[in-house]
Parts: structure tokens; C-alpha cells; sequence
């Protein structure tokens, strides 16, 4: 199906912007949300923090405007910041759950009667830190145990009603996420590419119909399964 409408979060760089180029080459016409408002030369760039609910709700509206339609929503905004709970700055501590969590609660509050309308899919761009805490990332694990918790919800709630809803949960992925606030260049060595993460996303959407994939996670082969 080409015809299809797609609206990003995060998606001026990194896996928002894989994600992006690899929905424009099959075909979909992409809805760029970031705080940038970068159109990446692939569709309507728009301007949109995700912690604040009116700027979500005014990007969806624009996109709607636009394309007449929703059918795939990637909810991938995020933030980072690696150390000890006891030493977090306060700042990053509401940043972690303000754009991870609550951006993904109202990325998917105004988004949602949209693909009820086209049967479409609701993706959820958490990580294996949803599935596993890790030490030096607890506010990190909350945000996202919250994202999959919210988004294995959304599953029982919508499934009826004709929507996919899935939480793609990737390892180490080598991009500039939380450079400089607990990564280093070299901790990122011989993790997935964003790319990567982009054909997992793009694959989870184009299955049939008649089936979901509900948390999808994966991770490079020199990294270990934590159980």
C-alpha cells in the first residue's frame, strides 16, 4: 500500500530520520515532527516539541491538513541521560519523562482517532530499556517500561478496532543519542545503525493485516542478552 500517511516524532535526525527516508522510498508520503521542524527534503517538515500537548495537537492537525489521512505514527522522540539516580540534574530528569513518556502518551492522544478512521499502526520507538533495567539508567528504564506498559495497553484497547500497535525495542544503536550525558563515541562502537532500526519499523508495518507484532526487540551481535 503506497498511498499511505506517516507522522514522525523526533524525526530531524537519527532513527526519526532513517525512519523517515525509509518510509519516503517505499512510498509513503512522511509528516516530519521535531523541534527543528526539518523537512529532510522528504515531506512536510513541522515544527513540534512533544512535551508540549498543543504543539502535538497542532502538528497532527497540519499533517491532516495536508495529507487528508493518517496511516502510521511513530512515536520516537527522545531523550537521554546515563549516571547514577542520586547525581541525575533534576532537568534531565523531567526531560527523560516529559519527551519520552508523556510526548509518547500525546503523540498518541491526537494521532489515534486518525488511525481508528484508516485502520492504521501506532509504533512505539522504545528499547530493551523497557524490557530490562540497567544501572545508571533508572529514570531512562521508567520512561520507557512506561512506553511499553502505555503501548501493550493501547494493543488490548485497539486491537478491535482495527489498529496495530506495536513497541519496537532496539539495543545499542550508534547515533548522537545521550552523546556527552553518559555516552562516548567509543561506547557506540559495533551497535546497530539507525538504519537498521529503520528497516525493523518499516517491515513491522508492511505485514498483513491479519497480524500484529506487538514489542519487537533486537540488538547487535556483540551485545548481550541481559536475560
Amino acid at each position: 500500500m503506497t498511498d499511505r500517511v506517516a507522522f514522525i516524532t523526533g524525526a530531524s535526525r537519527g532513527v526519526g530520520a532513517a525512519v523517515a527516508r525509509a518510509f519516503n522510498a517505499d512510498g509513503m508520503r512522511v509528516a516530519l515532527a521535531s523541534r527543528s521542524g526539518d523537512d529532510l527534503g522528504l515531506g512536510l517538515g513541522l515544527e513540534c516539541d512533544v512535551r508540549e500537548p498543543g504543539a502535538v495537537e497542532a502538528a497532527v492537525a497540519a499533517t491532516i491538513d495536508e495529507f487528508g489521512r493518517l496511516d502510521v505514527v511513530v512515536a520516537n522522540a527522545g531523550v537521554g541521560s546515563y549516571g547514577p539516580f542520586l547525581e541525575l540534574d533534576p532537568d534531565d530528569v523531567e526531560a527523560m519523562i516529559d519527551v519520552n513518556l508523556k510526548g509518547t502518551l500525546y503523540t498518541a492522544r491526537f494521532t489515534l482517532p486518525h488511525l481508528i478512521e484508516s485502520k492504521g499502526d501506532f509504533v512505539s520507538l522504545a528499547s530493551v530499556a523497557g524490557l530490562r533495567a540497567f544501572p545508571g539508567e533508572a529514570v531512562y528504564n521508567a520512561s520507557k517500561f512506561g512506553m511499553l506498559g502505555f503501548t501493550r495497553a493501547l494493543d488490548h484497547e485497539l486491537r478491535e478496532l482495527g489498529v496495530r500497535v506495536t513497541n519496537i525495542a532496539p539495543g545499542g544503536v550508534a547515533t548522537d543519542f545521550a552523546m556527552g550525558s553518559g555516552r562516548t563515541p567509543e561506547s557506540v562502537e559495533g551497535m546497530m545503525s539507525a538504519e537498521d532500526v529503520a528497516d525493523v519499523v518499516l517491515f513491522t508495518v508492511n505485514q498483513p493485516r491479519n497480524l500484529r507484532m506487538m514489542t519487537v526487540s533486537f540488538r547487535p551481535m556483540n551485545e548481550g542478552s541481559w536475560g
